[in-house]
């Protein structure tokens, strides 16, 4: 039976089972020890498996994720938690020059099984350096899988897959998501990574969202349903590899399609996906492509501000009816 658990808990059980699975697998990265995790989504890690396979490590991203990378090529798999998604751009040459790039310079001799926990995205007023949602600076890496859950159940089963994955994975983690509850099933499920999930049936208009903005979607789409606007949520849950099959499926229902993301519009998720719909099914459309994202500011450190800097169900429901 599917039990009602938060998307902190599902993290956290996900890392035990997945450690008390196999012994190869082990954490380390910022505050994931005794303190259970930024977000306590790794409560009881520390207290289950200790200091050997669960360690605190200094603020020392290059070294996190570099020494993760060295772990992995000697057959174990790391998880190497950089807290803040932010924090790539200090590790960035080990995650997109090393981990994503060593497995095809060496011609496959070895693996590099090592999975990025990133908590991305603006709350609680961190401010600038600790709110972005940077995937998109990763969406032109090649060699690393890049995955996105919204939900309990869906993080659970991605952190699990990104795990035993042979390829280096970031999962990006909404921070605002972290006490959000839902359904997960009981034992041992996968999520398999690329496969995207449609959250709400429509026949109007397609909205893909994912993270923060699902559950804004379906508010969107519920409102909009009150004035006979048929709305289509899909969730990708993840960008690489990305489902454009679901996608396409569900425009040549529609016909018109709406993006909201929190990264950045420009250089953002939805413009390169917006060029793969352009390239590939043009002729589907009978509306222009709208984006929902932020506007091209800093996050704000005002808790005000950053209330206005996130993209709202009132601005998805703009964006739909703009082309419905």
């Amino acid at each position: 039976m599917p039990r009602i658990i938060s998307y902190a808990d599902a993290v956290s059980e996900a890392m035990m089972e997945e450690m008390e699975r196999d012994e190869t697998v082990f954490i380390w990265g910022e505050d994931v020890g005794g303190f259970g995790g930024a977000f306590g989504e790794l409560k009881g890690v520390y207290n289950k498996f200790g200091e050997k396979r669960c360690i605190d490590m200094p603020i020392a991203e290059t070294y996190i994720a570099g020494a993760a990378v060295g772990a992995a090529i000697t057959g174990l798999r790391p998880v190497a938690e950089l807290m803040y998604a932010d924090f790539i751009l200090i590790a960035m040459d080990e995650i997109a020059g090393k981990a994503a790039k060593w497995r095809y310079m060496h011609g496959g001799l070895f693996k590099v099984p090592v999975t990025f926990p990133l908590l991305s995205g603006a709350v609680g007023g961190a401010g600038p350096e600790h709110s972005q949602c940077p995937e998109a600076m990763l969406w032109g890496v090649a060699g690393l899988y890049i995955v996105c859950p919204t939900t309990p159940a869906d993080v659970k089963g991605l952190l699990k897959s990104c795990i035993r994955d042979d390829n280096p994975t970031c999962i990006f983690m909404h921070k605002a998501l972290f006490m959000t509850k839902g359904e997960v099933p009981d034992g041992d499920y996968l999520v398999p990574i690329g496969q995207a999930d449609v959250k709400r049936e429509g026949n109007d208009v397609t909205v893909v969202a994912w993270q923060n903005m699902v559950p804004r979607s379906i508010e969107a789409a519920e409102e909009l349903a009150k004035e006979g606007i048929s709305v289509e949520v899909i969730d990708p849950r993840g960008l690489r590899p990305f489902d454009m099959d679901t996608v396409l499926k569900s425009l040549e229902k529609t016909g018109r399609i709406v993006f909201a993301h929190e990264a950045p519009k420009p250089g953002g998720p939805a413009s390169e996906i917006a060029a793969m719909i352009a390239e590939e099914a043009l002729d589907l459309l009978e509306a222009p492509i709208k984006r929902v994202a932020p506007p091209f500011v800093p996050v704000p450190q005002s808790m005000q501000l950053e209330q206005v800097y996130i993209p709202s169900t009132a601005d998805i429901v703009k964006a739909i009816r703009e082309v419905a």
